[in-house]
């Protein structure tokens, strides 16, 4: 009986958490430890695919690696045990080999399901933030652990109830990697979350007064690649290639065919001459007070749609189908759909409604280089109300955009070139672009959308108007 108590505390499990809001699935990419490695609490040991992007998972616990359940490529459920850690190596051997209640997580694993650890790894796409491997090999004695040590593990993740140690501060693993990365002690910091739980905004707030004590960069480094998706290489003389339809790819199919077939959509167009917007572009990327941020078409785009939605209210709006309601938005999460070598994501700027020019052109900035270097998070993605695709970009004039699931409006806006036009009763060239908004007809009326639309095109014919109708 004391056999069984020992191993049940020795041996930890650790369980595919919902990195997102609501996922069920996710598909292990990439193992950073093998059984044997040594690994600490915050430690990254796995990188894994959800349905919205690739995030790193830290272990909750120090301990050795035991056993890996899954081989890379497996896609498991939320909820399952992917990894088996010995939070107390060294004590009680015998008694443990002996006791016949683990034999699922002390059964050796398949040679073949164990990678290799990579050295000097170089995580790209994060979800949790950046950490670098500790991972060793275990020593064949190492110091004694009690066992009342391995009971510290976060229940929220695993499903093992709340932390038995009233003494170990409450955090997630990101935030505790968060507060790793500020030089934080969470025994220090105060917890706002529900149930004592400190949350990440707890973290930056005891940062706050010292920033100096950040003790390592948060940002990838630009230059490391992000992982793509495996096209399979076509086999000598094969007609066809068949590409398994999983992770972002699923993900992307399946909302696209929702909306598609769920909201009624119209779309509406406007040709419109942005040459003033263009003049103030210009000017903008010489003033001291957008200095540091970049300064582009899109960024007025941006801003102008949030002065036609708090002008025209009604379109920032979603349908309830269960409650048969209409869910008014008294914020803007604006959407930037982005392009990326996983495929279509749309993070979106909280609160865009509050933001001045040079905060919004800051916020647009952080958005974008988060999404090229593979490190946008869920989070980041959840909550839109409202988005903007830019097919100019790839020299497109228009297109007729699909909703964003839960949104009732998509703005597309098209190249910007420089074309005849009537401009004071002469023929001039003019920088022109094509605007196309994309609505749900159940709680937007050709009125309503035609007006916001109207206002987007008004305004970057007369950027002025961002003043005189904010």
């Amino acid at each position: 009986m004391t056999t069984m108590t020992e191993t049940s505390a020795r041996f930890r499990e650790f369980k595919m958490p919902d990195v997102g809001e609501g996922l069920t699935e996710a598909e292990i990419l990439k193992w950073y430890v093998q059984p044997g490695d040594t690994v600490t609490d915050g430690q990254v040991v796995c990188e894994v695919e959800t349905a919205k992007a690739a995030v790193e998972l830290p272990i909750p616990f120090d301990g050795v690696v035991h056993e890996l359940r899954f081989a890379e490529g497996t896609t498991v459920d939320v909820g399952q045990v992917i990894i088996a850690v010995d939070v107390a190596p060294g004590s009680g051997d015998t008694a443990v080999e002996a006791a016949p209640a683990p034999a699922p997580a002390s059964a050796e694993p398949e040679p073949a399901a164990e990678p290799e650890a990579p050295k000097g790894r170089q995580p790209v796409l994060v979800g949790y933030g950046v950490a670098e491997s500790s991972t060793k090999r275990r020593a064949r004695k190492g110091a004694e652990q009690p066992a009342a040590a391995a009971a510290a593990i976060q229940g929220e993740l695993n499903g093992h109830g709340p932390a038995v140690q009233e003494s170990r501060p409450l955090a997630k693993p990101p935030v505790r990697k968060l507060a790793k990365d500020l030089g934080i002690d969470l025994a220090t910091v105060v917890p706002t979350g529900e149930g004592g739980i400190i949350t990440r905004e707890d973290v930056h707030a005891a940062a706050a007064p010292a920033p100096a004590q950040a003790t390592a960069p948060a940002p990838v480094p630009a230059t490391v690649p992000e992982p793509v998706v495996t096209v399979p290489a076509p086999v000598p003389g094969a007609r066809e290639t068949r590409i398994p339809v999983k992770g972002v790819r699923k993900a992307i199919a399946q909302a696209m065919v929702g909306s598609a077939f769920t909201a009624p959509h119209v779309t509406e167009f406007v040709t419109v001459d942005v040459t003033r917007t263009m003049k103030l572009v210009a000017e903008l990327k010489d003033d001291k007070d957008m200095a540091g941020v970049r300064v582009n078409p899109l960024l007025i785009i941006a801003k102008a749609l949030l002065v036609a939605i708090k002008r025209n209210p009604g379109i920032n709006a979603a349908w309830d189908e269960a409650n048969q309601e209409i869910v008014q938005k008294h914020y803007v999460n604006l959407g930037i759909a982005a392009a990326t070598p996983r495929g279509l994501i749309v993070p979106n700027i909280k609160d865009a409604q509050d933001k001045t020019l040079p905060q919004l052109a800051a916020a647009l900035g952080e958005l974008v280089a988060t999404a090229r270097d593979g490190r946008t998070s869920p989070a980041a993605m959840a909550g839109g109300t409202v988005t903007i695709t830019n097919v100019g970009v790839f020299g497109v004039d228009t297109g007729t955009p699909i909703l964003n699931p839960g949104e009732s409006a998509i703005l597309a806006v098209g190249a910007i070139k420089l074309q005849p036009w009537v401009h004071k009763g002469k023929v001039k060239p003019r920088q022109v672009t094509t605007l196309a908004l994309s609505f749900d007809h159940r709680l937007i009326d050709g009125e309503l959308g035609s007006k916001v639309l109207a206002d987007v095109a008004a305004i970057l014919e007369q950027p002025k108007r961002l003043i005189t109708w904010a």
